[in-house]
């Protein structure tokens, strides 16, 4: 069983649709007692850090997602999802993540559009691991659907996982630490890639 946590903003029905597609089964969840018999947990990603953290802690998902990831279970955070991983994000002030992995979460610089390149950075686009990883492994040499306007940036460089570049800003494309991973790019929005990615999460073993 897949936990979805449901957070009140998050896409889920396309994700749901995606990993039961590569033959998850999901559950939404949107209190902590539904993470009970869960065997893997994925956090969508959609809408802003602020919101969505107060969300988890009115309902006390952020000390059960923490206390889930010190139990080992494997975790997959999609954009904003992966976002909250980190310790803090400087999206509308300064605002503390569930920091599972160490680092921040920052805006592009508005010098971009200058570039010639939107805010956000929106579309498909080439990543670069850095290392081997049994989940991105799956996913080698194809493009990825972004959407967004902030990046993380881990403070470990063992924790970065695959790089990606909007214009002369390169950023973390996916971050993990054990059995925890995040992706910065759309799963979901990504057609056979996204689901091959999905696929090899619902089957990892870390």
């Amino acid at each position: 069983m897949i936990a979805l946590i449901d957070y009140g903003m998050g896409n889920i029905h396309s994700v749901t649709k995606a990993l039961e597609r590569v033959g998850g089964e999901v559950r939404r969840v949107t209190r902590p007692e539904g993470l009970s018999g869960c065997a893997r947990i994925v956090i969508p990603g959609v809408g802003a850090f602020r919101d969505c953290m107060a969300t988890l802690r009115a309902r006390g998902l952020d000390a059960a997602l923490i206390d889930a990831a010190a139990a080992g279970v494997p975790l997959l955070g999609i954009c904003l999802g992966m976002q909250i991983l980190l310790s803090r994000s400087y999206e509308f002030g300064v605002h503390m993540g569930l920091g599972l992995i160490d680092g921040t979460v920052e805006p592009f610089p508005d010098s971009l559009p200058a570039q010639g390149c939107k805010i956000p950075h929106m579309g498909w686009n080439d990543i670069e691991p850095t290392v081997g990883h049994p989940v991105l492994d799956a996913i080698a040499g194809r493009q990825l659907y972004f959407v967004h306007s902030y990046f993380c940036r881990p403070y470990d460089d063992t924790h970065l996982l695959a790089r990606c570049r909007h214009g002369t800003v390169g950023f973390a494309a996916a971050i993990g630490r054990g059995h925890l991973l995040g992706v910065q790019f759309h799963p979901e929005k990504s057609q056979s890639a996204g689901l091959d990615l999905l696929r090899a999460f619902v089957t990892w073993r870390p």
